[in-house]
């Protein structure tokens, strides 16, 4: 039996669906089962129980011994609010009972972290412990994800396997209920369907032209493929980015959205919105020499062939996976 925790959202439920994919159907699903935007994510998925996140201890409690592995994927990840209290009690407080949890029932833990918690890359992207405690995170929800990261690499006791996964970009199918939260790609499909046009932020520094400003995005099947390899080999604990290893701009993006929908490419600029524009990351990309050394070795879909596997299979089909 194996739990996944936000399996109603994004990466939580096309992880569940990656599993039935993998032939595993006993599984126990935690969320707010409550939006009805995000039924289409689950509706179809094999698992034995559904649980709200807020009895699920109640029911681990008692059926620990059932439990093989705990995937921690439930968060509030929007980058915008401005109330840490709320982002320390769904994303800190509750990813600590997770993780407590997890220690005294002896049970395996991979969750998510993610690459927000480097701040504006002043200190790079290395995902050794050594520089952890070095990182700026510029808001509430990057905060959250990296005093976790701080506390699970302070406790002296711990699961007997964890991987903590800092995420980088990461778009896909079963992201369509995340509004302004979801990847650019999915919002370069709708406006291209709308406008035929695509329209991206202008650059605010003088390092960076317009559109270059650029990512490492990464597909959510290649993250789904990298939980499936920590599930499978519980050697190496500790925290490590799931990223390409390459950055792209959002000019390559944009231009592969089009090409993927057959359409001649027409991109325009706009002012970064001010509420964003001080905590706006312009380049990031993961190191991923750890992830290696863990023994993962398959490459990474590129973001051209992503996009278009994207675009056909599930965006113009209107598909969830």
């Amino acid at each position: 039996m194996i739990v996944v925790t936000g399996a109603a959202g994004f990466i939580g439920s096309y992880m569940a669906g990656k599993l039935n994919q993998e032939g595993y159907h006993d599984l126990i699903l935690v969320d707010q089962f409550t939006d009805p935007l995000k039924i289409s994510n689950y509706i179809s998925k094999n698992y034995s129980k559904l649980i709200d996140r807020d009895e699920f201890f109640e029911w681990l409690d008692d059926n620990h011994r059932l439990v093989e592995l705990v995937i921690h994927l439930g968060a509030r990840t929007d980058t915008i609010g401005q109330d840490p209290d709320s982002y320390k009690k769904l994303n800190f407080d509750y990813s600590q009972r997770i993780w407590t949890s997890c220690v005294e029932y002896g049970l395996p833990l991979i969750y998510a972290s993610s690459a927000s918690t480097y701040g504006d890359g002043e200190f790079g992207f290395d995902d050794d412990h050594q520089l952890i405690d070095n990182f700026k995170p510029l808001n509430c929800y990057a905060q959250s994800k990296h005093d976790f990261d701080l506390w699970a690499l302070a406790q002296k006791q711990q699961p007997p396997f964890w991987a903590g996964l800092k995420f980088f970009n990461v778009f896909g199918p079963n992201e369509y209920h995340k509004g302004r939260m979801a990847s650019v790609v999915y919002q370069a499909f709708n406006r291209i369907s709308e406008t035929q046009k695509m329209t991206l932020f202008r650059s605010h520094r003088p390092d960076f032209r317009d559109g270059e400003q650029a990512r490492d995005f990464i597909y959510v099947e290649d993250v789904a493929q990298v939980m499936l390899h920590f599930m499978n080999n519980q050697q190496i604990s500790g925290i490590f980015n799931v990223g390409t290893g390459v950055a792209r701009t959002y000019l390559d993006l944009s231009r592969a959205v089009f090409k993927a929908m057959k359409i001649e490419a027409d991109i325009r600029f706009v002012d970064t919105p001010k509420d964003i524009r001080n905590n706006y990351q312009y380049y990031t990309c993961a190191k991923i020499d750890k992830l290696r050394q863990a023994g993962y070795n398959q490459p990474f879909i590129s973001l051209e062939d992503a996009i278009q596997d994207y675009v056909e299979s599930y965006l113009a089909a209107e598909y969830c996976f």
